[in-house]
């Protein structure tokens, strides 16, 4: 049985014009997610994550501090980093094992200081396989922002 085609839809939290869609297959894990959204938004210097998936119907701080998360393998090691929690090693949770569903919201977190935030939307679960390497940047939409702005020094 061929693994199942996952299509997200990755946009940064302050901006939705800004996104990217990505296809993933089922037995490939949330590290992997992370690395091709690092591609897709053309980042230059790794940094640690998180993923978080919320409960249904949460809002508020609680939806993101009441999540389950999964982090950046080091994050594990090291007891948890982001916001003191005790996360899942991302490299050993693929998209399959996490119950993915249709219009399902997830967020992303890339680099706990600069706190770049991305809203994830489940968009298709078996899409059609095609020819080629996963994971995959379907299509691109809007700027990447530069991940360190050039800051005036007058501005300081």
């Amino acid at each position: 049985m061929s693994e199942p085609v996952f299509v997200l839809k990755v946009a940064l939290s302050g901006d939705k014009d800004v996104w990217r869609r990505i296809a993933m297959l089922g037995n490939q894990a949330l590290d992997e997610l992370s690395w091709v959204i690092f591609c897709a938004f053309d980042r230059d210097d790794e940094h640690l994550y998180s993923f978080y998936f919320p409960k249904p119907g949460s809002k508020g701080r609680a939806r993101i501090r009441d999540a389950a998360e999964y982090s950046h393998p080091a994050c594990c090691e090291e007891g948890g980093l982001a916001f003191g929690s005790s996360p899942t090693d991302a490299s050993e949770a693929t998209l399959s094992s996490l119950g993915l569903k249709p219009r399902q919201k997830f967020h992303y977190l890339f680099d706990f200081g600069d706190e770049w935030w991305h809203d994830i939307t489940v968009e298709a679960v078996d899409a059609p396989r095609e020819r080629g390497k996963y994971p995959r940047i379907l299509e691109k939409h809007g700027k990447s922002p530069p991940q360190y702005p050039d800051y005036d020094e007058d501005d300081e």
